[in-house]
């Protein structure tokens, strides 16, 4: 499903991607907004088109530009014993090596303790510090 926001221009590109942090504190009295902060905190988007539109921003460098944007799935570790197509309930992760390649992936901030997953894909064995056996897998939300 696309959807609209506003993106800094610099960032504006057809076919990039980028992960919503959330909103921001200098965006408070904005009049826009509202359709910056139309995304689900964490996850990730892809550019699909870029609108003529710009905006004045405080935030970003430069303009901001109208773009649409489709919700891309989310990528992150699980354990091996899962397979393709399982539906699965995952709680937060808790890591405390910071400083592995696998970091962020293995502690995505888009997944929502409690709440249920499709595994749509498996991508790769992960390689563990701690000795887990873990796979990179794309997830969808459960309807």
């Amino acid at each position: 499903m696309t959807s609209i926001t506003i993106i800094g221009e610099e960032l504006a590109k057809k076919d990039e991607e980028f992960i919503f942090i959330g909103p921001q504190n200098d965006c408070k009295n904005c009049k826009l907004k509202n359709i910056c902060f139309n995304l689900k905190q964490y996850h990730r988007y892809k550019i699909t088109n870029v609108r003529d539109k710009r905006h004045s921003c405080t935030v970003h460098k430069g303009d901001a530009i109208v773009v649409e944007v489709e919700e891309q799935p989310i990528e992150t570790a699980i354990d091996k014993k899962y397979t393709k197509g399982s539906a699965i309930t995952l709680d937060k992760k808790e890591c405390d090596e910071p400083l592995c390649p696998y970091y962020d992936l293995c502690t995505n901030k888009a997944i929502q303790p409690g709440k249920k997953y499709i595994i749509e894909n498996i991508l790769e064995t992960i390689p563990c510090e701690k000795d887990k056996s873990l796979q990179r897998v794309i997830l969808t939300e459960k309807k």
